[in-house]
């Protein structure tokens, strides 16, 4: 009787087995809900962009080469070395591989990825910016990144000709720009809002306009940047055919990393959909930066976001105010405190370092601290102990690496 009890177990035990994953060179066979849940993370899932409301020029073709001369154009800076590709280079995922920016000066955070950024409704680690158009005018006033004004942007687009033609074609005729002083900006230090503040309305109003649609044009090049298929994509798409397509596009090590992403590894549960991002804000007990204090992340973030003058609700924005739900309904309790965008996991790999300041080097260290669950010094870390072996966190590795691919852009 013991041994037909044993050999029951047994059976039970490798009927289970079967159903999630082992090490390398044993199959995986994937149950039905796995199969589901694996093809809402493809590419192939993804849906088609929505139309941004708040900017009207988002899909026109000619305001996206105007912006993408513009994201490459050194005269978008005070000294005229700076440009938005400067930070966000195409040939590393449009990050910079730096842990923290560098423009004119050294900045407070690490640069994202613009990879699939589009389809995210808050811009920045914070979430400060609720528009990506409203995003791209930031830096260019930011005196540790562009460090220009806007008086100067309006100069430059009625100097140059194809700047100017391009500019009347998508938003009627420039405004008349004043040509002296020589900077102003009411976002600027005291000699620059000083400037500003000798303009008369009308003539603030006109400058911020032009500088707006600056960034509308930026936006409209950025909203093309996108992730192209990788080796999982394949692989999952292939889970129609057979349910254990291994050797056609992952190894069985790469797998078994994929059942721990969305099993005991928990990565799904904030990295999901067809970008690995839920677009949402954690706490998940990273280090300060070296030098700073905790950032008050989120909480602060939606904040500075309602407060925006470039806002969705803003007087320079396209959209009508039943369009900006996302802006009047965000969550701003305390939960947030602390809490960091989730970045997408597409093209991981290549945008080393992590977090929002890059205090984390690679992918390894990664996965390692989501499996330590260290305490935050903000508020409470989200994430819990993993238990997660060696093996296994070089599995969890080896599956993040399969989502690298080349871009999906039409530049």
């Amino acid at each position: 009787m013991k041994n037909i009890l044993f050999l029951i177990v047994l059976i039970g035990c490798l009927f289970i087995a079967s159903q999630l994953f082992v090490t390398s060179g044993v199959s995986t066979v994937w149950s039905s809900r796995q199969i589901e849940l694996l093809k809402s993370l493809s590419l192939s899932a993804l849906p088609k962009l929505k139309i941004d409301p708040s900017n009207r020029v988002a899909e026109d073709r000619a305001a996206v080469e105007f912006g993408h001369t513009l994201f490459f154009d050194v005269r978008l800076s005070g000294d005229s070395t700076i440009a938005c590709a400067t930070c966000h280079q195409p040939e590393k995922m449009f990050t910079d591989g730096l842990p923290l920016a560098e423009g004119t000066k050294l900045g407070p955070r690490h640069t994202p990825s613009l990879v699939g950024l589009a389809y995210s409704p808050w811009f920045y680690w914070d979430g400060r910016k609720d528009s990506q158009w409203a995003q791209a005018l930031s830096p260019l006033e930011t005196s540790h990144e562009h460090n220009t004004n806007r008086l100067e942007i309006a100069r430059l687009i009625d100097g140059d000709k194809y700047y100017s033609e391009t500019y009347s074609m998508l938003f009627g005729n420039l405004p008349e720009i004043p040509q002296s002083p020589k900077g102003a900006s009411p976002a600027g230090n005291m000699e620059l809002k000083n400037a500003w503040n000798g303009l008369n309305e009308k003539q603030q109003f006109l400058i911020t306009q032009v500088f707006a649609n600056v960034g509308k044009a930026l936006a409209a090049y950025q909203r093309k940047i996108m992730p192209g298929r990788g080796r999982f994509d394949d692989y999952v798409d292939a889970l129609d055919k057979d349910r254990d397509p291994t050797g056609e596009s992952l190894t069985s090590e790469e797998v078994a990393g994929l059942a721990l992403f969305i099993g005991k590894a928990q990565c799904v549960t904030c990295h999901n959909g067809p970008l690995l991002t839920n677009n949402e804000f954690h706490n998940t007990g990273v280090l300060p930066i070296t030098g700073q204090l905790p950032s008050m992340g989120r909480y602060d973030g939606v904040r500075f976001a309602r407060a925006d003058p470039f806002n969705c609700l803003g007087k320079y924005s396209d959209a009508n105010p039943k369009d900006c739900l996302e802006l009047a309904f965000a969550n701003d309790t305390n939960d947030l405190v602390g809490a960091q965008k989730t970045p997408t996991l597409r093209n991981i790999k290549e945008t080393a370092p992590y977090m929002h300041g890059g205090q984390l080097k690679t992918l390894l260290e990664v996965v390692n601290h989501y499996n330590e669950a260290p305490v935050s010094l903000l508020s409470h870390n989200e994430s819990k102990p993993l238990g997660l072996s060696a093996t296994e966190l070089q599995q969890l590795e080896a599956f993040m690496n399969t989502l690298s691919a080349p871009l999906a852009t039409e530049e």
